[in-house]
């Protein structure tokens, strides 16, 4: 099969090289999908914060519990973890989104 056609692989690979696509289209969603850029970053921009300022509250919460508090100084630190590690997925995804978003208009 690729011994009749040697150059097809090549060929692929520049159609895909000035489409900008990494992988080829396999599934059903039109050619114009796009990825809703806009809203996820609003939603990284409102959450970057907000998982920060929880992770510093339950950390504080956690420091100032004492030995018989409820909830304990246990569950507090592992929310105070888990808020730290949405903000990092969240603040990751903001940069993702910027620059995607700059490469799209030009200025990248």
């Amino acid at each position: 099969m690729g011994a009749s056609n040697p150059g097809r692989h090549g060929e692929q690979r520049a159609r895909r090289a000035r489409s900008g696509r990494r992988f080829p289209r396999t599934g059903t969603e039109p050619a114009t999908a796009r990825s809703p850029l806009g809203l996820r970053l609003i939603l990284s921009g409102v959450f970057v914060p907000v998982f920060v300022v929880s992770a510093v509250l339950f950390a504080v919460w956690a420091a100032d519990s004492g030995p018989g508090d409820s909830p304990g100084r246990g569950p507090l630190i592992v929310l105070a973890v888990v808020c730290g590690v949405l903000a990092c997925l969240a603040a990751a995804d903001l940069l993702v989104v910027v620059r995607r978003l700059r490469r799209e208009r030009g200025s990248w």
